[in-house]
């Protein structure tokens, strides 16, 4: 029913992926040369090709980004090429691009939404891909496709050999009185050499977190936010060799820059237009920001006689703050969000609101130990599968995100089922302790989950538009955000927040306090994603082909944006990995933009009551179920019945009110 993965066969991955490919370059000619090409006879097959590639090759990338190794990185350096110059010679393949239009013009009266999307999405991606344009410049694309991705696989290669190569030894039990005891006994160690009792902590987010936020030590956290922003440097000579290839690209392809070329797959419609609505945000968020900030300075002062606040103390306290507001401790909530238990929990969650049941299956084969995985179920039938993979480890490559691995179909009589990955860098657990989560990382996890359900339990029957396949990605953050809001739900909570040790479940008044907070420095936070999606789409406006112009340009928007410019030597660009190594490069904006459409839709379940199964099967059917084989908006519209309103988003999280 499912694939599993081979580990054993990795090695001699590249020699396979060759073997495939020429398959592949024979099974197309023989289409090609079908004398009346339709639907059935040519794009099935050529559907199903690709799927196979992609089965073959994504567990490929995975496992290097989740168990990264020497081998890892030498078969993924192997692959890459390969892989890459197929793709790029498969989309210029003209004799294809011809055929695919001339089934969409005999055929379009005839076939489904579906159908004809698949054929709508290929015939533009067979000119972004440069059909139509001269040997010359289809080659430069080609060497240019190639360079890029060696490029991202380098960038990510540099930020996870940093994060590994830093540490922060501590012996001074003054500089570590205020961390939490989970977190201080995952950093507590006894140094072989002279047997004292130290305490290490790293660049791996759940350590680095802890230092930053509870370290009472001003000159330590300065050093590990020094150290954390000052990461891979080499990565600023990438940056330029990546933003100019793009603008080449983009250049070569007839676009006036990489930004404009990366409109035409968004729901944006133009570059003033997303430009526009990050400044609206801006105007509404940037008062109020400035505000929470000077809260802030004023307890620091007020404290420590602090009076120039750095980017290094503002976690530190604001966690002060938000206690002295909300009475929050984050210490305190993190014995009941248990890993084990928040995710039975949240299985309940989801089958409340769609219907759905997870059975762990212990026979499926992984890459770690520690990974998961759940057979999900609709009405007593098995109809995908997921992967959750959730501590962090020094081979794992930081952050938080999920991976299609199958996509849903029916073709020739065959049912595939859906496959996906969902991996977080959660506190790792130990023989005596746990992995216990922050709220944070259980708001993670239920975005996390968004993204998979969307993914999995697509009715789509044609795989190029099944699941997040062919989903315009300024909206695919659409369902992940909106499941993020659930885990603020007095009800949600209640069904997994209990005591790992007492089982006793958290109490209404903590509860509460939760809910309260939610809003907590929103403003700020909206600033911080508005410099970096602000950032990302000027950089792609095309101009900047300096590490020095890369970092004006970031400062001038810190300057017009930003409520505290943080120390001249933070590096952030060289450690943006979402646009350098990832798929966001000019669509960063697409996390606020989404989240415009997910507040809104939320709006309606907390209007009628937060399990409301109708409504809730609606968003099933309708958001989660069709996939890509629609553009969101018109699916947006069918499940809300209006237009999205920006200020939803203002109102969710406080802004305006």
């Amino acid at each position: 029913m499912f694939k599993e993965f081979e580990l054993k066969e990795f090695q001699s991955s590249a020699k396979t992926l060759e073997k495939m490919i020429e398959k592949n370059k024979e099974e197309l000619k023989e289409l090609l040369n079908i004398k009346h090409k339709t639907y059935q006879n040519f794009v099935v097959p050529y559907q199903l090709m690709a799927q196979d590639l992609e089965t073959f090759s994504t567990p490929i990338f995975h496992i290097d980004s989740v168990k990264n190794s020497e081998e890892t990185q030498k078969v993924y350096g192997e692959c890459l090429p390969i892989l890459s110059l197929y793709e790029t010679e498969i989309s210029q393949n003209e004799q294809t691009y011809s055929t695919i239009k001339d089934i969409q013009y005999n055929e379009n009266s005839t076939l489904n939404i579906e159908q004809n999307k698949v054929l709508e999405n290929e015939i533009r991606d067979f000119q972004l891909g440069g059909c139509g344009l001269s040997d010359e410049k289809k080659d430069r694309l080609k060497e240019i496709n190639l360079k890029i991705s060696e490029l991202s696989k380098d960038f990510s290669q540099n930020l996870l050999d940093a994060t590994n190569a830093w540490e922060m030894i501590i012996e001074n039990e003054e500089d570590i009185k205020e961390i939490p005891k989970s977190d201080l006994s995952s950093a507590k160690f006894v140094d072989e050499e002279d047997k004292k009792i130290k305490y290490k902590f790293t660049l791996q987010m759940p350590s680095y977190i802890s230092y930053i936020t509870y370290g009472t030590n001003r000159d330590k956290r300065e050093e590990i936010y020094k150290a954390y922003c000052t990461r891979a440097p080499q990565n600023g000579g990438l940056i330029e060799q990546t933003l100019k290839l793009k603008d080449e690209k983009a250049k070569i392809l007839g676009f006036d820059n990489y930004s404009q070329y990366s409109i035409v797959t968004k729901m944006a419609n133009k570059t003033d237009e997303v430009l526009d609505f990050l400044e609206e945000l801006a105007t509404y968020s940037k008062q109020k920001a400035k505000e929470e900030l000077a809260e802030v300075r004023a307890l620091a002062l007020k404290e420590d006689g602090l009076d120039d606040c750095q980017s290094y103390d503002l976690a530190y306290y604001s966690e002060k703050l938000k206690k002295a507001n909300y009475d929050i401790d984050e210490e305190y909530y993190k014995p009941y969000f248990e890993q084990n238990s928040v995710l039975k929990g949240f299985f309940k969650v989801l089958n409340k609101l769609f219907d759905i049941t997870f059975t762990l299956n212990s026979d499926a084969k992984t890459w770690d130990d520690k990974v998961k995985v759940y057979d999900i179920s609709q009405n007593n039938k098995i109809t995908s599968r997921i992967y959750i993979d959730l501590e962090a480890r020094s081979d794992k490559r930081g952050g938080a995100w999920m991976h299609n691995w199958h996509s849903h179909y029916e073709l020739n009589g065959k049912e595939e089922l859906a496959t996906a990955y969902i991996v977080c860098n959660f506190p790792a657990s130990t023989d005596t302790l746990p992995s216990l989560l922050r709220h944070s990382d259980v708001v993670t996890l239920f975005h996390e989950m968004g993204h998979a359900l969307h993914h999995l339990l697509s009715n789509v029957k044609e795989p190029f538009v099944s699941g997040i396949s062919g989903v315009t990605w300024d909206t695919v953050e659409f369902p992940s955000q909106f499941l993020e809001y659930f885990a603020y739900e007095k009800e949600v909570l209640k069904l997994f927040a209990k005591h790992y040790e007492s089982g006793v479940v958290l109490d209404e008044e903590a509860i509460d306090k939760l809910m309260r907070a939610k809003n907590f420095q929103s403003s700020l936070t909206l600033v911080r994603q508005l410099e970096f999606a602000t950032f990302d789409f000027k950089l792609h406006l095309g101009g900047y082909t300096t590490e020095l112009q890369v970092q004006e340009l970031l400062n001038n928007i810190r300057n017009e944006i930003g409520a505290m410019p943080p120390p001249a030597y933070n590096k952030f660009q060289n450690g943006f990995a979402h646009i350098f190594a990832g798929g966001y490069a000019a669509g960063y904006y697409s996390y606020k933009w989404a989240e415009v459409l997910s507040a809104d839709a939320f709006y309606m379940f907390i209007d009628s009551q937060i399990f409301n199964t109708s409504l809730a099967n609606k968003y099933k059917q309708i958001i989660l179920g069709k996939g890509g084989s629609e553009d969101m908006d018109k699916l947006y519209t069918s499940f809300t019945g209006k237009q999205p309103d920006i200020k939803s988003l203002l109102l969710i999280d406080g802004i305006i009110s």
